[in-house]
């Protein structure tokens, strides 16, 4: 149930943390706020201050007469009760913080897209899992899309007034599920605004297949929860996904059900989907109408050709966006628990690969590697004694520390301690050919080395390679 607040008082008894809780919840409304105690917080008092809220210092009975609801949070419960019975006399709906034995009304966890606003509530049973459905919608539900429902809005006079009504219904499906909608939740929103407009003044939806549309989305370094809202909406919006072996299985749930799900191989000496194949079928689907992702490990722009597919995108005349995502060398630095810059230590921050293109397959990785560097190599599994010797040869001890970090943010991941000395032989040892990066912190003075070299080692060549 959705309460009229216009023009209308909503008491909140307390002056602490708890009302100002419900404060920031009724500030989304443009209800009256009637604040109820001897004493405010600094928030509260700067609500009074800039006129949002009325203060009133003590607790006359009337103050709950024709008031729409109440909210009691004195964190006293004996003074709760009373106060709760005061609100009932007056047959104003209260609810008591922490009380649902008291309450006439509970508070949901709302998804706000104003207009549209999400509701989710049970009825004071478990407020941690509403927190946690609500969580999930945020990421589902674009943060623009009130925009693009106030919007409509809006035009819906011009609706009625230029567009038959048989074909009102097609026209709103295709506001929110077609062109528009995916113009809109991209950003650009005078884009759609005008295709709407145009579609108004024509009287009918284009009956012409929307334009494709190809995103180059960044899957993270593994862990699902490590995507960010807007890779999510891309996968959920998604006609057709073309992903390789670094993108981990439960990144793909996310997508929608029904998205068709290409798998374009990129294996170690087997490349049965070299990239210009890769770039002609990306092209190709959309060229369809269809919303294309590419899905690719960790971020898009960092070492993972996405300047081919752009290209070849813009070539073609299809619209194509990067969503960036969370790289290796971040994962690792935060799987290990720490910086990867530290003032007086390392201010410089060097992303590097250690394999190169078949033109240079051994590329000079190390060349700005120094006192006060960190430096993050890529795809360094198979070159780890080169780089080592690198290192060594440029005067970082072989005896300096160094910390291994595998499949960071993966239920694989682990941790193996070795030296520069003894890199080489520990990726052997160990086992350690992909889904791996080095981190090696040069600190700026020599005398007290302290070397980090991390997680997410790949072997993959250049060709392959997908951060």
């Amino acid at each position: 149930m959705f309460i009229r607040t216009s023009n209308r008082r909503v008491v909140i008894v307390g002056g602490g943390e708890q009302a100002a809780q419900k404060a920031r919840l009724l500030l989304k409304t443009d209800a009256t706020l009637v604040l109820v105690a001897a004493t405010l917080d600094d928030e509260l008092q700067t609500l009074v201050g800039a006129g949002r809220a009325q203060h009133v210092p003590t607790l006359p009975a009337a103050v709950f007469d024709d008031a729409t609801m109440a909210f009691v949070a004195t964190g006293c419960p004996g003074f709760d009760a009373a106060v709760h019975a005061l609100a009932r006399a007056a047959r104003c709906p209260v609810n008591v913080v922490d009380r649902p034995d008291l309450c006439d009304i509970t508070t949901p966890a709302i998804v706000d897209r104003d207009p549209i606003v999400v509701a989710i509530g049970t009825e004071g049973t478990a407020p941690v899992l509403a927190r946690d459905i609500k969580t999930r919608l945020e990421q589902m539900l674009p943060q623009s899309l009130g925009g693009l429902a106030a919007l409509a809005g809006r035009l819906r006079p011009a609706v009625a007034r230029h567009v038959p009504r048989a074909q009102r219904r097609a026209l709103w499906a295709w506001v929110f599920k077609g062109a528009p909608h995916d113009l809109w939740t991209r950003g650009a929103e005078r884009d759609a605004a005008r295709e709407i407009k145009d579609a108004i003044a024509a009287g009918c939806p284009p009956q012409t297949g929307a334009a494709g549309h190809i995103a180059l989305v960044g899957a993270g370094p593994g862990a699902r929860d490590l995507l960010t809202l807007r890779a999510v909406q891309r996968l959920q919006e998604a006609d057709v996904i073309f992903y390789d072996r670094l993108v981990d299985g439960e990144v793909l749930e996310l997508a929608r059900r029904d998205a068709e799900r290409v798998f374009v191989g990129k294996h170690v000496g087997a490349h049965s989907w070299p990239q210009d194949r890769i770039n002609r079928v990306i092209v190709a689907e959309a060229q369809k109408g269809r919303r294309v992702v590419r899905l690719k490990s960790g971020d898009p722009g960092v070492f993972g050709r996405a300047t081919e597919e752009l290209d070849a995108a813009r070539a073609a005349g299809i619209e194509i966006e990067i969503v960036p995502g969370v790289t290796a060398a971040c994962a690792a630095g935060a799987a290990l628990g720490r910086s990867l810059t530290q003032r007086d230590v390392s201010d410089t921050l060097v992303l590097a690969t250690g394999t190169g293109s078949l033109s240079d397959p051994f590329p000079d990785s190390t060349r700005l590697s120094g006192p006060g560097t960190t430096t993050a190599f890529y795809m360094a599994a198979r070159h780890a004694g080169r780089l080592a010797q690198d290192l060594t040869g440029r005067g970082l001890p072989a005896t300096a520390p160094v910390d291994i970090a595998v499949d960071v943010s993966k239920p694989t991941q682990r941790h193996v301690a070795a030296t520069v000395g003894t890199l080489a032989d520990t990726f052997a040892r160990e086992g350690i050919t992909g889904c791996a990066i080095l981190l090696v912190t040069w600190p700026k003075t020599l005398a007290a080395p302290s070397v980090c070299v991390g997680g997410f080692a790949d072997a993959v060549p250049m060709e392959g390679a997908r951060r």
